[in-house]
């Protein structure tokens, strides 16, 4: 009898992974071109503070992360603002998931101001746009009426498979793209999620020694809880 030839269980090197945040890594469709289209337009602007608003997953960090390489911005969480108060003096701005009850007003207030005294520029991100943010100080409701504001949807079929195909090729992994497809028609719309889904394949072909196949696709997915 011919003895089957059994692989010892890999346990996988977890290395992190880290996505790029040039301009050339930037992933283009539908439902991300007119944020894409500011930032490439940058600093020809319409007003010196920009908020992006969209879903989770939508991918408003990434976009912020390659606007902020090319404009030499820093990345400050909105609910930490106060903290940085003297930074915005000579930097332009990314401010991190501004939200209804996260946000100190006078300190954004003043932020404004030096940022626009200066030629400075602010690129907000959050989930909604500032009229459900419940500001309540006059002057700073003022000024967000002047702010530039850009929606992202969540991502379509194109984006989506894309970014799928992107991160198995970050990890020198190939698939089919039949698997790709699989994945984008079943799968949570979500950039966050897509990269979760990845990770799972990348230990699970390692460790078990396995091809990446429909089969295994459904696996994450279930795994996951994201189908």
């Amino acid at each position: 009898m011919t003895k089957r030839k059994l692989f010892p269980v890999q346990i996988p090197l977890t290395l992190p992974i880290e996505p790029g945040i040039s301009r050339a890594d930037l992933l283009e469709s539908q439902a991300n071109q007119l944020a894409v289209d500011l930032i490439d337009r940058w600093p020809d602007w319409p007003s010196n503070v920009v908020v992006l608003a969209g879903p989770v997953g939508s991918g408003k960090s990434h976009i912020a992360r390659v606007w902020a390489q090319s404009s030499n911005a820093m990345i400050i969480p909105m609910a930490e603002i106060v903290s940085y108060q003297n930074m915005a003096d000579t930097n332009n701005l990314v401010l991190e998931d501004a939200a209804k009850g996260a946000i100190d007003e006078e300190a954004l207030f003043h932020t404004f101001n030096r940022a626009k005294a200066r030629g400075n520029f602010i690129f907000i991100t959050s989930r909604s746009f500032p009229s459900s943010w419940l500001i309540e100080l006059p002057d700073l409701v003022s000024r967000l009426r002047l702010a530039h504001l850009v929606e992202l949807e969540e991502p379509d079929d194109t984006l989506l498979s894309q970014l799928i195909f992107k991160l198995f090729s970050d990890r020198q992994l190939e698939v089919q793209p039949q698997v790709v497809e699989y994945l984008v028609s079943r799968m949570e719309r979500s950039m966050e999620v897509a990269g979760k889904v990845v990770d799972w394949l990348d230990h699970e072909a390692l460790s078990t020694h396995r091809k990446i196949n429909r089969a295994m696709a459904a696996d994450a997915m279930a795994a996951l809880g994201v189908s």
